[in-house]
């Protein structure tokens, strides 16, 4: 059987944290697992993708678990740079592994599903009315999130909770203030989080949570032929 998938990371591959998640959903003999740092060393990383003052930031997981804050427009590039490699491989699809906006990725043939396209109008039909609260990484990214959540009908709230860096409080600080913030809906906007994410934060608030990185894969699960 030929592999027609791949998923893209903008940390390394492959996401041990994630795995189980896409392996409930994708077929591991048709999937592959590529990351924009795979085989760089924490130093050449930083030389090529970390943030100054003035960039957006986009955070990610290394294999030994460490959290790496990445530029978005330097990300941007090299993603680009990669999903011409996977089309020249012969990847009918590419699904890129990161809620973050990008503006300009493309790819010639394969399909490409990029979450921060596909997540925003998705949600927006489910949410409708009710208000949306949304968790994200890093402080920085909350500035970032106005264009992309732009079409839902209420101004979305936002909370702070990494999930790379274990710290059941912060979740639960999080959880907290989006619920005093009268969020009705939450989702968990990277795809770092996991089942045990939105299963601790449903249990506490009592409302549905959502993960981004399920229904991307759900998506692209579909689209295998």
């Amino acid at each position: 059987m030929t592999k027609s998938l791949v998923t893209l990371t903008i940390g390394q591959s492959p996401r041990s944290d994630i795995m189980p998640l896409l392996t409930e959903f994708l077929p591991g003999e048709q999937t592959d697992h590529v990351g924009l740092l795979d085989g760089l060393s924490e130093a050449e990383i930083a030389a090529r993708f970390a943030p100054d003052a003035q960039d957006g930031v986009l955070v990610s997981r290394l294999q030994n678990g460490a959290q790496v804050r990445l530029a978005t427009a330097k990300v941007e590039q090299g993603l680009q740079a990669k999903i011409a490699a996977l089309e020249e491989e012969g990847y009918d699809t590419i699904l890129l592994l990161c809620t973050g906006e990008f503006g300009a990725l493309t790819a010639k043939s394969a399909l490409l599903l990029e979450p921060d396209r596909i997540i925003p109008p998705l949600v927006a039909a489910i949410v409708q009315d009710h208000q949306l609260g949304i968790v994200v990484p890093v402080e920085e990214q909350i500035q970032q999130q106005a264009n992309k959540w732009r079409n839902l009908k209420h101004r979305p709230c936002f909370a702070v909770a990494s999930p790379y860096i274990p710290d059941r409080e912060k979740l639960t600080d999080a959880a907290l203030l989006l619920q005093e913030q009268g969020a009705d809906v939450v989702v968990l906007d990277c795809v770092g989080y996991n089942q045990t994410h939105r299963d601790f934060l449903q249990k506490l608030l009592g409302i549905p949570v959502l993960l981004s990185n399920v229904l991307v894969a759900k998506l692209a699960a579909e689209l295998i032929v």
